[in-house]
């Protein structure tokens, strides 16, 4: 993509601004940057890096981002791209990282990101929740604490998802009033874990592999809820290698039955994507609820 002068003196801009002296640019190539934002690869004498940006009506959205990213690198336990920084300029919200290059995956890539997300999770704390509140996509995600994580997942996951769908007309009354019938089901449904750190928008299209060919986590939503959530959210859309499951059960065991939880856990990310993306993802919500509570 051709880039005008107006787009160039917008990336030297905020290179100033995140480095405080002026940054010769080498090379900048627009990449993918998913559904709210623009992306790029910007080359420069000081190094590359990963630039995106958005006219976000949130304007935190990327310096909630930022944390996350640092609180998920801050255990060590697998790759996370370093922030280098964040901020706006000219009426657009920016977030600059450092530039992950794709090395391709290692014969044993998946047992180690198995391996990898198990020493995550083995992070825990006194409650669930988070210190502050993010995001999942452009939709707000509150992170009170709570001290049981089934209450947590119905209060702060699926009652304000639901309720914004309601709001919006993505669903009727009566498929609210059956999440209302089925909250009381699900302390009998759920093992009520200790919590553990989550990237908590962990699929397919938020991982790649770096330069040692190695995992490498990008665009969380973290927070310490139940562990289980964020391995039913990899199986959401296809699923991962079977050697991703294999290693992480031998490393950090789940507990039985757990493919009979999946679509319970799901509903969080499926209801996240209707207010997203429209009335398409409800069937398997509506099939899952007529398990349980009937019509």
């Amino acid at each position: 993509m051709w880039i005008g002068a107006e787009q160039y003196q917008f990336f030297e801009a905020i290179l100033f601004k995140t480095f405080g002296h002026e940054i010769e640019i080498k090379d900048i190539r627009f990449i993918s940057g998913g559904s709210i934002n623009t992306a790029a690869r910007v080359s420069t004498l000081e190094g590359t890096f990963f630039v995106k940006f958005n006219h976000s009506e949130h304007e935190d959205m990327f310096e909630k981002e930022a944390k996350g990213l640092m609180l998920l690198q801050d255990t060590n336990a697998l790759c996370i791209p370093e922030v280098v920084g964040f901020g706006e300029y000219n009426d657009k919200s920016y977030l600059v990282l450092e530039f992950i290059e794709n090395g391709g995956q290692r014969p044993d890539f998946w047992q180690e990101f198995g391996r990898s997300l198990s020493v995550l999770h083995s992070h825990t704390h006194s409650s669930f929740g988070l210190s502050f509140d993010n995001y999942i996509g452009s939709l707000e995600q509150r992170n009170q604490y709570y001290e049981n994580g089934i209450d947590f997942f119905v209060e702060k996951r699926l009652r304000p998802m639901v309720g914004l769908a309601l709001y919006n007309g993505l669903i009727t009354q009566n498929l609210r009033d059956c999440f209302e019938q089925f909250y009381p089901l699900l302390p009998h449904l759920l093992p009520n874990e200790k919590p553990s750190l989550l990237h908590g928008d962990l699929w397919s299209g938020n991982f790649l592999s770096n330069p040692y060919g190695y995992v490498c986590l990008v665009d969380p939503a973290p927070y310490y809820g139940l562990r289980e959530a964020e391995i039913a959210f990899t199986h959401l859309f296809g699923g991962f290698d079977d050697e991703f499951y294999e290693a992480y059960n031998e490393a950090y065991r789940l507990t039985p039955n757990f493919q009979s939880r999946i679509q319970i856990y799901n509903l969080y990310p499926l209801l996240v994507h209707v207010n997203l993306f429209g009335k398409s993802y409800l069937p398997p919500i509506e099939r899952l609820l007529r398990r349980f509570v009937g019509s």
